[in-house]
């Protein structure tokens, strides 16, 4: 599966087996207290065995005690996700997720780069 994230982590497009997917927002989360993602307004259009997904999202992500330096707390993404599933033997599943955010506050709180 194909993850697009170069919005928020300046990283260029990596391609990760699925099985390893549901792995990587544990990861990407995992130096934040806490984190509320709002996604909204979603598209989807099928055609055969495959389906293209538009949503908007809004995510918080509180950092943790001691990073922000007595200023604000929380790094805030707005944007949109374009993903792609295709429809093997055994269901639909994503082949492609692409966050493009068109606003941040506090990016510079995001911390480093998920390893994957």
């Amino acid at each position: 599966m194909t993850l697009g994230f170069s919005s928020v982590t300046g990283l260029p497009p990596m391609t990760v087996p699925f099985d390893e997917y549901v792995q990587v927002p544990g990861r990407a989360f995992a130096p934040f207290p806490a984190t509320h993602h709002t996604i909204t307004g979603h598209v989807v259009e099928t055609d055969g065995d495959r389906a293209t997904l538009h949503a908007h999202v809004r995510a918080g992500h509180r950092v943790p005690e001691g990073r922000a330096g007595g200023g604000p707390d929380r790094w805030m993404v707005a944007g949109f996700y374009d993903n792609e599933a295709i429809r093997p033997p055994h269901g639909r599943r994503l082949s492609s997720v692409r966050l493009t955010a068109t606003h941040q506050e506090n990016a510079h709180l995001s911390g480093p780069a998920p390893v994957i």
